[in-house]
């Protein structure tokens, strides 16, 4: 070969090696950001207060290097079809037996990984500062929806104000024995945060009493408190894609959510909302 003819084929042997090196390095500065993506987790929660409980679970991801990105929901549909589509990586914002009900409804394939809190109902008053200030003929309201309304008469049995019978789901009709003649005044879940003032008591819901500020605001006379086991219907679950249950991803989502400062966060609501750490894959 003439001394000319090989100086140009050893520039194109060095072209090529070059844009392949530059190929080479795109495809690799690719597969690294890639590999970042995989870090991230996008979860779909209710505004209140699992949005902000997620805020704190937020920091303890960050020190395991995972970004977290909240999407909030104002209805319970809309984060169920977008963790089934996969649009989510996680849920957090339901109860065991609605997840089950969309399951069955929507042909859905989610499962709960992790209990992270219930919402309590409690008894609330504007001017008393003691359930022993509480008079005879006392009006107390509560919520005049099934579920709502049996679950504030038991508090209200659990703590000797009222007797109840043995029905499944308790109604005004359930009450035995009203020894102080309270009156019970049934009414709009939603509006007994502004009825307050015009009763002595209501039973609230924590998430109304939580838009409504009434741990603040308000007196907290009693509170709804459970064994691990009696909490079960009105725990608030972690949820994934089924075959998700035991990803990197889930795994350091539940434990962020089930960590001391979480723990620690949810003490802020003045029992509005209550700590149950449970694992429902065991």
């Amino acid at each position: 070969m003439r001394k000319g003819k090989l100086k140009k084929a050893l520039a194109l042997a060095l072209t090529g090696a070059v844009l392949v090196g530059a190929f080479a390095g795109c495809g690799a500065k690719k597969d690294s950001g890639n590999k970042k993506e995989t870090k991230k987790i996008v979860i779909g929660a209710s505004p209140s207060p699992h949005a902000d409980i997620l805020k704190v679970a937020k920091k303890e991801l960050k020190k395991e290097g995972y970004e977290l990105e909240i999407k909030e929901y104002s209805d319970y549909v809309q984060p169920n079809t977008a963790l089934e589509s996969g649009d989510l990586d996680a849920n957090y914002f339901q109860t065991l037996a609605y997840l089950k009900e969309q399951n069955k409804e929507r042909k859905l394939h989610l499962k709960a990984v992790a209990g992270v809190h219930y919402e309590a109902m409690a008894l609330y008053s504007e001017n008393l500062k003691s359930l022993d200030d509480l008079k005879d003929g006392a009006t107390i309201a509560v919520p005049n929806d099934g579920s709502n309304e049996s679950r504030a008469l038991a508090l209200l049995a659990k703590n000797n104000l009222i007797e109840l019978n043995d029905d499944t789901l308790y109604t005004v009709s359930s009450i035995t024995s009203n020894p102080h003649n309270y009156k019970i005044e049934e009414l709009e879940a939603a509006n007994l945060p502004n009825n307050l003032p015009d009763v002595d008591v209501a039973v609230i819901n924590g998430n109304y009493a939580l838009e409504h500020n009434l741990g603040d605001s308000a007196n907290v006379l009693l509170t709804e408190s459970f064994t691990d086991e009696e909490a079960q219907p009105y725990i608030n679950y972690l949820v994934v894609k089924e075959g998700n249950e035991n990803t990197a991803k889930t795994k350091v989502l539940k434990k962020a959510l089930q960590s001391k400062k979480v723990k620690n966060y949810i003490k802020k609501y003045k029992g509005s909302v209550k700590d149950v750490f449970t694992d429902p894959t065991k």
